[in-house]
């Protein structure tokens, strides 16, 4: 098989390393790419967002199977582009990527679903939206309706800073037009849990579940980013509380998504506070998260291509995988000043050094390669550098010397990563 993944960070890289194992892979593309990435596959130059670009790609070369990496090609039509055009593509419609285009979309599905959630309201005046944070008090969360790069989200402890937070989403569109409208929501208390569902439209097939690290800081401090690191499996996790998510909330979701006409094929990813009542829904995303992927993908024993294969053929409830039962964690590696502004072009020493410490993986986010062989950071998140071990701690200790034996000034990391499970 012919396979084209598109995307060009951390997720990508660790998707293309486990799809280069397939035994039905004969030919693996990915657009952008970047500079890890090229080890394991072809990078053509055409940008994630680039919908006639990748199709005509892919109709160019007989390709087998479209694989999306990242939420806004989803959001934009790629997989019925490429439904129009013939092309198998691995990802839900831009009808069905609604439940991260939109938070609204979100909780309007989860409310019909019965689906367990905060309460909500959605506003699109900033006055009305501030006299409801003054009548709800705080702590209270503030989110942009539209897609904002995992960036659009404020935890507010304080009803200034909430209010704060309606000047720059909807007043200044710090996050452009994904502020138009804000979803207010009651804050949840409990630990976060990142839940992976494969769905062929009816079916879902659990994919395991990982625990993210959103602040820039040490002992969760700082702005939210994109995601300074993950550990999968999250203790907290028993086979109790992962047949009731699947119960109380992919599965209701999933037939909801299909009575509503449009079904959801590709990762359903829930984001999920476990409180003292039980899972409840934070957000979805309908791709694999960033940097939960590279933890995933370092556990999965089975062929990602086949599992894909599946669940875009409609035929899993007739499959299943198989993990390592290993814990994995990935340390993420920033550039400094991110998540705010940051220097690109740094020069990055020492990967061959870290990859060759038993257990670890070093995947690449934002980098690419100079035309002498050098490996320049070339985005705010550059390196995921992930390992296995025999236990959690095993693994990090494994990942840690890793990050040591890189020779890049420049960039920084959190040193706690998987800190709720030692």
């Amino acid at each position: 098989m012919k396979v084209l993944v598109v995307g060009g960070g951390g997720r990508e890289h660790a998707l293309c390393w486990a799809l280069s194992g397939s035994p039905l892979l004969t030919k693996l593309w990915c657009a952008p790419g970047n500079a890890g990435i090229a080890e394991v596959a072809e990078c053509v130059a055409i940008g994630a967002e680039d919908i006639p670009g990748l199709v005509g790609f892919a109709q160019t070369q007989a390709v087998n199977l479209v694989v999306v990496g990242p939420e806004a090609p989803l959001t934009l039509g790629l997989a019925d582009a490429c439904a129009a055009a013939g092309l198998r593509c691995f990802g839900p419609s831009a009808a069905a990527a609604q439940l991260e285009g939109s938070k609204t979309f979100t909780k309007e599905v989860a409310d019909a679903a019965g689906v367990p959630t905060a309460a909500w309201s959605r506003f699109t005046d900033p006055a009305a939206a501030r006299a409801y944070i003054r009548a709800q008090g705080a702590p209270i969360v503030v989110k942009a309706d539209g897609l904002a790069a995992g960036k659009g989200v404020v935890v507010a402890q304080t009803v200034e800073e909430a209010e704060a937070a309606i000047a720059e989403i909807m007043e200044d569109r710090v996050h452009g037009a994904a502020g138009a409208a804000v979803v207010i929501e009651e804050c949840l208390v409990g630990q976060e849990v990142s839940f992976f569902a494969l769905c062929d439209g009816e079916t879902a097939l659990a994919l395991g579940a990982a625990q993210d690290h959103k602040r820039v800081g040490d002992g969760d401090t700082g702005p939210n980013t994109g995601g300074m690191g993950a550990y999968s499996p999250p203790p907290i996790l028993t086979e109790a509380l992962h047949a009731e998510i699947m119960d109380r909330v992919i599965r209701p979701t999933l037939a909801e998504m299909a009575r509503r006409g449009t079904p959801f094929r590709g990762v359903l990813f829930a984001g999920l506070m476990i409180t003292e009542g039980g899972p409840k829904l934070i957000e979805f995303n309908v791709r694999f998260g960033d940097p939960e992927c590279q933890a995933l993908m370092l556990r999965l024993r089975s062929d990602l291509l086949a599992a894909l294969l599946a669940a875009y053929d409609g035929e899993l409830a007739d499959f299943d995988l198989r993990w390592d039962p290993r814990p994995s964690l990935v340390v993420v590696m920033a550039a400094k000043g991110y998540p705010g502004a940051y220097a690109k072009g740094t020069v990055i020493r020492g990967l061959d050094c870290a990859a060759a410490i038993p257990g670890v993986q070093v995947f690449h986010a934002g980098t690419i390669r100079r035309a002498d062989g050098a490996v320049l950071a070339n985005g705010g998140r550059v390196l995921g550098i992930a390992a296995t071990g025999g236990s959690v701690q095993a693994a990090r200790d494994a990942a840690y010397a890793a990050v040591d034996a890189l020779d890049w000034p420049e960039g920084f990391c959190r040193r706690d990563i998987a800190y709720r499970a030692l």
